[in-house]
């Protein structure tokens, strides 16, 4: 028999966006549920951000042992196992899955495995899964579900052949090649780990550089950088005519109108991702969408009244934290606990080594604005930390008003690069100025020092370069 509660929030997705709407809402004494149809982490935790962490932190370890000598140490008939390292991976996305479960009980959030569906303004509706035909009114629904990885058109998915980073995270073999289709974040990403494990990569670009959205400068070093360690890389490159054979697959390289053939065992799409909006609206319910994602206001209410929306299903940037901030906001904003706010600045990160992260305006975003900017900039050559580590490779990069001081962004390729970006979060959200991080007594010998330095080096005043 159908059965029927009524909440003060119904959340539908639990991912990033998903489950931390629902536990805000748990923290402010709501009665609250989410529903997820497959486990509560959505794809970041389960099929995205955090299984790939353990993939490359599995890779740079292999790396830094090839390295060893370097350090003083002689290391014979080093092997891996690659199944081990995909069963690691999967272990470790299991652990934090089952920690967000927990976080669910201890906040009294309500959590349903199924496919919710918004039926009419105020009820939601479990379409799928073993709770199917249940209902719920609710005062509020927050739609949080998502996207999914663009698959190649005509190309199906086989999990063998032709994979999205979900099969390749599912996999239990190492292909000897792979042709990356995109090279993004999640591409770039994984033509690190295949690289360092081995396999043949070659990763294509449409786009006139790899890392599209990262300073022109800092993705001419990782593309040097991903080169040298022995990656094939073509930028403003399409692959075309794509055909699957039993043991490979086989395709064309179109630039400047010439062609090369390519043959690879593998071909992984990376090329973007999709709204999952499927099944998740009856007829009955409208909402305005642009370009397939939800539109919403300045509170993240939808066109439909009482429907909010948080998280990539509203659109770029489809990143984790950002999806956090967002539903956390719009709880924030349903429920009468201050003003909601939207995203303006927020860092970008990728994790290959050299890692890669961002947070604001890139060089040529500031010029096209016609900003009077100054640059710093430091190298970690001359890091000491960075040197005796042996990660010596990269720059830190700051872009500041000409007068004030202000920072319009930050851009940083080396190691620790994703940890390192927080400090210029951190100071461009509480308006601080290139002169406050410089003044700032950063500890020696750090990374850090780097992003003190590279503030100096604004105004010529950096130390060690």
């Amino acid at each position: 028999m159908a059965e029927s509660i009524e909440y003060d929030l119904i959340v539908i997705g639990g991912g990033p966006a998903g489950y931390a709407g629902a536990i805000r809402a748990g923290q402010l004494g709501k009665k609250v549920a989410c529903i997820e149809m497959e486990r509560a982490g959505g794809t970041c935790l389960n099929w995205g951000c955090i299984p790939t962490k353990a993939l490359l932190k599995s890779a740079e370890i292999y790396r830094n042992f090839q390295k060893a000598e370097l350090f003083g140490f002689a290391v014979k008939g080093l092997e891996f196992d690659f199944a081990k390292v995909m069963e690691r991976s999967r272990g470790v996305a299991g652990q934090m899955a089952r920690g967000i479960e927990f976080l669910f009980k201890k906040n009294k959030v309500d959590y349903f495995v199924g496919r919710g569906q918004v039926t009419v303004p105020g009820m939601v509706e479990i379409t799928e899964g073993e709770h199917k035909g249940k209902y719920f009114k609710t005062k509020n629904i927050l739609i949080a579900t998502g996207c999914r990885m663009r698959r190649i058109p005509d190309l199906p998915v086989d999990g063998i052949r032709v994979m999205t980073s979900r099969e390749a995270l599912a996999a239990k073999t190492l292909p000897k090649s792979v042709a990356i289709v995109g090279a993004g974040a999640i591409g770039v990403e994984f033509a690190y780990f295949y690289n360092a494990f081995g396999s043949k990569v070659t990763l294509v670009e449409m786009l006139p550089q790899i890392l599209p959205v990262e300073d022109e400068e800092v993705s001419r070093t990782l593309q040097r950088s991903l080169e040298k360690q022995g990656i094939v890389i073509h930028t403003g490159t399409k692959c075309e005519n794509f055909r699957v054979g039993k043991n490979s697959v086989k395709l064309d390289l179109a630039k400047d109108g010439k062609s090369v053939p390519l043959e690879a065992e593998t071909v992984l799409s990376a090329i973007g991702v999709t709204a999952n909006l499927e099944g998740v609206l009856s007829p009955k319910i409208k909402v305005d969408l642009d370009r397939n994602y939800v539109k919403v206001g300045d509170d993240y209410q939808t066109s439909a009244k009482g429907v909010y929306a948080a998280g990539d299903i509203i659109g770029p940037p489809w990143l984790a934290h950002v999806a956090t901030f967002e539903a956390v906001n719009a709880v924030n904003g349903m429920f009468g606990h201050g003003q909601p706010r939207r995203v303006k600045t927020f860092p970008g990160c990728t994790y290959c080594q050299p890692q890669v992260a961002s947070i604001g305006l890139t060089e040529k975003a500031a010029r096209e604005k016609g900003l009077e900017i100054k640059i710093g900039k430091f190298p970690f050559t001359a890091s000491g930390k960075a040197v005796a580590s042996a990660d010596s490779e990269g720059f830190v990069k700051v872009l500041s008003d000409a007068k004030t001081g202000e920072i319009y962004g930050a851009h940083i390729i080396g190691s620790e690069a994703t940890e390192l970006i927080a400090e210029y979060g951190l100071a461009m959200e509480l308006e601080a100025t290139v002169e406050e991080i410089h003044r700032t007594i950063h500890a020696h010998p750090t990374l850090s020092e780097a992003v003190m330095e590279a503030a100096a080096a604004t105004t010529g005043e950096a130390i060690h370069i």
